[in-house]
């Protein structure tokens, strides 16, 4: 037994690290999603919608969002028409969580894991916010193909995105790079 101790230790730390930093950062969000009414909708949540609608009314598109009394999401109304709701779980907070877990077991020097954790959420969260854009202007012209696009294009693209940031962490900065 001690010999595959000695053996995978490389991938029982890895697995430590990316579950404690997982459960943590979890547990940490869990908290602060408890602080709000079961029918009402999150800060964060409330702010990636704003920052949607702040992004395509750049276009000067006919862009809004309204929050709905006593619910847990946010609707989207593009030339007037409802297109999308937004939950929680749309606001990449959960796959920020586990992009920073990931980075962590695989860490490097300090200060380049804090920057490559702070620059990659803060890209992620963007993306993100550029994703549900996208996804409310296809629903719109596309609505016919909700499941496609919800389902599958557009969580390919922001997990394709989160697998590249990881293999240019793993390749570049880890310390499994060397």
């Amino acid at each position: 037994m001690k010999k595959y101790l000695i053996l995978y230790r490389p991938f029982l730390i890895f697995l430590a690290k990316f579950f404690l930093t997982y459960l943590v950062l979890s547990l940490i969000y869990q908290g602060y999603l408890s602080q709000f009414d079961i029918h009402a909708v999150d800060g964060i949540t409330e702010l990636v919608a704003t920052n949607t609608t702040q992004l395509v009314t750049l276009f000067e598109a006919d862009f809004y969002i309204k929050e709905i009394s006593n619910t847990s999401y946010i609707m989207f109304y593009y030339n007037q028409q409802a297109v999308a709701r937004m939950i929680e779980g749309c606001n990449a907070i959960s796959v920020i969580i586990l992009f920073v877990s990931f980075v962590v077991s695989f860490s490097g020097k300090l200060k380049t894991t804090l920057f490559f954790i702070l620059g990659g959420s803060v890209f992620i969260y963007i993306l993100n916010v550029i994703r549900i854009a996208l996804l409310c202007l296809a629903l719109y012209w596309f609505p016919e193909q909700q499941s496609f696009l919800h389902q599958i294009v557009f969580p390919l693209f922001i997990y394709g995105v989160v697998f590249i940031l990881w293999v240019v962490w793993v390749n570049k900065f880890s310390l499994y790079a060397k």
